[in-house]
């Protein structure tokens, strides 16, 4: 059985202590936060995880650290992707899939392949994947888009059960709507288009910034889904600076930036990731106090 993978989904950052280490004391303090904020579900892995730089053995480390801290028993989606197909139906076949309820996979990154072959790459692993796998369309960092037509053709195998769509192309998202099928989930990538996206058919978001404030991010998203927009665009107004300071500085370095302001886990990134300068850190420290400091409860 599916778990319900709607509403407000968490693309996890990674923590790192001074050492670069994972530091899962300050995972452990996101989960907690996380959870108090009624998300409703964790991405494990994703970009925003810093997956490309994270370890093997890390990762089932992490992966199995949240799993032990899961009191909701909320689904988790796994971020696997790459550009060499043959590759990740190799590590398909190693992963533990235990407690995984779905896969979150980016399309093929740098070598630009054809819509063609991005249909028969997501096929691929599809046809071997023992969860479900979700589509990943994010063209600002792979350098290739997956087109309405693709996502639709995709979306008539058995086990591919949405896409997360981080193009900013609100028509491509229209057309999607329009053209899948009923049970296919179409999810937004990017928080600041949430609403937008729910209101042509999407269903939730995966989420950067309700690491930060969760229970926001959540209230924004239920709101919507319950066809509230004037609630929901007040929740987002509270963090639209927030989504402005991500989208300059970049995620997930000023994402982890926000977390070290409220104290919920050190800013460190691995190369070549580096942390922002020390005006950029000022600027997201006075706006977390001016914002955020005493309502930190509503978030």
């Amino acid at each position: 059985m599916i778990k319900n993978l709607q509403g407000t989904g968490v693309a996890l950052v990674t923590p790192l202590n001074e050492k670069l280490e994972v530091d899962f004391k300050g995972l452990a303090k996101l989960l907690q936060t996380s959870n108090e904020g009624s998300v409703d579900y964790w991405v494990v892995h994703g970009t925003t995880g810093e997956s490309v730089t994270t370890q093997p053995a890390e990762k089932k480390q992490i992966l199995e650290f949240i799993q032990a801290n899961n009191p909701r028993n909320l689904p988790i989606a796994y971020g696997l992707g790459g550009n060499d197909t043959s590759e990740l139906l190799r590590q398909i076949d190693k992963i533990d899939f235990k407690g995984i309820d779905a896969v979150l996979s980016v399309s093929p990154y740098y070598n630009r392949p054809s819509q063609e072959g991005i249909y028969l790459h997501y096929k691929a692993l599809a046809d071997i994947c023992p969860v479900p796998l979700i589509l990943y369309n994010v063209p600002s960092r792979t350098g290739s888009t997956i087109a309405p037509e693709t996502v639709i053709r995709l979306s008539k195998h058995a086990n591919i059960i949405g896409i997360k769509e981080a193009s900013g192309n609100l028509v491509a998202c229209i057309e999607i709507a329009r053209d899948k099928p009923a049970d296919f989930l179409l999810i937004s990538g990017d928080d600041i288009l949430t609403i937008p996206m729910i209101a042509v058919g999407g269903v939730g978001v995966i989420s950067t910034i309700a690491n930060a404030f969760p229970k926001r991010m959540s209230d924004m998203v239920r709101a919507a889904l319950n066809n509230d927009y004037k609630l929901a665009r007040e929740h987002q107004s509270k963090l639209l600076t927030f989504h402005h300071l991500i989208a300059q500085g970049g995620n997930p370095v000023v994402t982890k930036q926000i977390l070290a302001a409220l104290d919920i886990c050190k800013n460190y990134v691995r190369l070549p990731l580096a942390p922002v300068d020390t005006p950029f850190i000022e600027r997201i420290q006075q706006e977390v106090l001016r914002s955020c400091y005493h309502v930190i409860s509503t978030f």
